[in-house]
């Protein structure tokens, strides 16, 4: 056995904090011009990656 590779690696909730919520824009945050892009899609995609973070991060807790 290879006494620098653990055999089985500890969870440390410490090493592995749960994600953290995007912030929603304001509404002066907005120009109100119909971006393409506009800061509420990019707040759509965040919460979305936001959202499959913390299941996969819920998945890893024991």
């Amino acid at each position: 056995m290879n006494p620098n590779h653990p055999a089985s690696p500890r969870h440390d909730p410490a090493d592995d904090p749960p994600p953290r919520h995007p912030s929603e824009p304001g509404a002066a945050d907005c120009c109100g011009e119909g971006c393409v892009r506009c800061v509420y899609d990019l707040y759509q995609d965040a919460l979305e990656r936001y959202q499959a973070e913390l299941a996969a991060w819920r998945a890893r807790q024991p």
